[in-house]
Protein backbone atom coordinates (compact mmCIF):
# COMPACT_ATOMS: atom_id res chain seq x y z
CA UNK A 1 0.00 0.00 0.00
CA UNK A 2 2.89 2.49 0.30
CA UNK A 3 3.12 3.29 -3.75
CA UNK A 4 5.46 5.97 -3.85
CA UNK A 5 6.80 7.32 -0.96
CA UNK A 6 9.06 5.21 1.89
CA UNK A 7 6.47 6.93 3.96
CA UNK A 8 3.55 4.04 5.19
CA UNK A 9 0.69 6.22 6.77
CA UNK A 10 -1.13 2.92 8.16
CA UNK A 11 2.51 2.47 9.81
CA UNK A 12 2.76 5.81 11.32
CA UNK A 13 -1.21 5.85 12.57
CA UNK A 14 -0.77 2.52 14.49
CA UNK A 15 2.33 4.06 15.93
CA UNK A 16 0.21 6.99 16.96
CA UNK A 17 -2.58 4.73 18.22
CA UNK A 18 -4.85 6.02 15.08
CA UNK A 19 -7.16 4.19 14.11
CA UNK A 20 -7.35 3.88 10.19
CA UNK A 21 -9.71 2.01 8.19
CA UNK A 22 -8.40 0.85 4.96
CA UNK A 23 -10.33 3.12 2.92
CA UNK A 24 -8.71 6.19 5.04
CA UNK A 25 -5.28 4.74 5.32
CA UNK A 26 -5.10 4.01 1.39
CA UNK A 27 -7.16 7.70 0.45
CA UNK A 28 -4.34 9.32 3.36
CA UNK A 29 -0.91 7.17 1.25
CA UNK A 30 -2.36 8.78 -1.80
CA UNK A 31 -2.70 12.30 -0.88
CA UNK A 32 0.98 11.54 0.98
CA UNK A 33 1.85 10.24 -2.20
CA UNK A 34 1.30 13.61 -4.23
CA UNK A 35 1.83 15.83 -1.73
CA UNK A 36 6.19 14.29 -1.77
CA UNK A 37 5.44 14.47 -5.81
CA UNK A 38 4.97 17.97 -5.71
CA UNK A 39 7.52 18.94 -3.19
CA UNK A 40 9.96 17.32 -5.10
CA UNK A 41 8.89 18.75 -8.28
CA UNK A 42 9.52 21.97 -6.59
CA UNK A 43 13.21 20.89 -5.11
CA UNK A 44 13.69 20.34 -9.28
CA UNK A 45 12.90 24.35 -10.07
CA UNK A 46 16.49 26.71 -11.08
CA UNK A 47 16.52 29.10 -8.63
CA UNK A 48 20.03 30.42 -9.45
CA UNK A 49 19.89 33.83 -8.79
CA UNK A 50 16.78 34.31 -7.05
CA UNK A 51 17.76 35.60 -3.37
CA UNK A 52 16.30 34.15 -0.31
CA UNK A 53 13.36 35.12 1.03
CA UNK A 54 11.96 34.55 4.87
CA UNK A 55 9.09 36.71 4.14
CA UNK A 56 7.05 37.05 1.17
CA UNK A 57 5.92 40.90 2.17
CA UNK A 58 8.47 43.42 3.47
CA UNK A 59 8.70 42.69 7.42
CA UNK A 60 9.77 45.86 9.68
CA UNK A 61 9.36 46.76 13.57
CA UNK A 62 5.85 47.81 14.55
CA UNK A 63 6.90 48.56 18.30
CA UNK A 64 7.75 51.20 20.31
CA UNK A 65 11.20 52.29 21.37
CA UNK A 66 12.09 50.24 24.24
CA UNK A 67 12.84 52.75 26.88
CA UNK A 68 13.14 52.42 30.68
CA UNK A 69 10.30 53.88 32.67
CA UNK A 70 8.21 54.62 36.21
CA UNK A 71 6.61 51.86 37.20
CA UNK A 72 4.16 50.36 39.66
CA UNK A 73 6.69 49.64 42.89
CA UNK A 74 6.20 46.02 44.63
CA UNK A 75 4.04 47.68 47.47
CA UNK A 76 2.29 49.76 44.85
CA UNK A 77 1.23 46.74 43.18
CA UNK A 78 0.43 44.50 46.24
CA UNK A 79 -1.84 47.51 47.85
CA UNK A 80 -4.50 45.76 45.72
CA UNK A 81 -3.59 41.87 46.08
CA UNK A 82 -6.47 40.08 47.89
CA UNK A 83 -3.98 38.07 49.53
CA UNK A 84 -0.04 38.55 49.65
CA UNK A 85 2.90 37.24 51.47
CA UNK A 86 6.60 38.03 51.80
CA UNK A 87 6.34 40.37 48.95
CA UNK A 88 4.42 37.87 46.99
CA UNK A 89 0.75 37.66 45.45
CA UNK A 90 -0.51 34.40 46.81
CA UNK A 91 -3.00 32.69 44.24
CA UNK A 92 -4.99 29.12 44.47
CA UNK A 93 -3.07 26.26 43.71
CA UNK A 94 -4.22 25.32 40.19
CA UNK A 95 -2.20 21.98 39.23
CA UNK A 96 -3.30 18.90 40.88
Amino acid sequence: MTGNSDLDVAYVAKLARINLTEYEAKTFQKQLDDVLKYVEKLGQVDVTGVDAAAHALPVFNVFREDAPRDWFTAEQALSNAPRQANRLFVVPKVVE
